[in-house]
């Protein structure tokens, strides 16, 4: 089982098998990277809450909301990118 670490955190390169460098991030761009990642998490949330669905479960309650989630992940994955690269 891999070791599990805070995305923000400096021991991040250990979940990567890809990547063997990183640079350290300064604390502002972690700070902005928890926020992109939170303001993901809340449009999942409300993703849920129009479909009625829990949000602990990645199932969205119609195809229209799953592409939906699918979109916010990616938009999240591309900004976070830009702020550690």
């Amino acid at each position: 089982m891999s070791e599990h670490v805070d995305s923000t955190g400096d021991r991040r390169t250990v979940n990567n098998t890809m990547r063997h460098e990183y640079r350290v991030l300064s604390e502002d761009e972690k700070r902005r990277m928890a926020q992109i990642k939170g303001l993901g998490e809340d449009f999942l949330r409300l993703l849920h809450s129009i479909g009625g669905t829990p949000h602990q479960f990645d199932r969205q309650a119609s195809r229209e909301l799953a592409l939906a989630q699918t979109k916010i992940e990616e938009a999240v994955f591309w900004a976070v990118k830009h702020v550690t690269r």
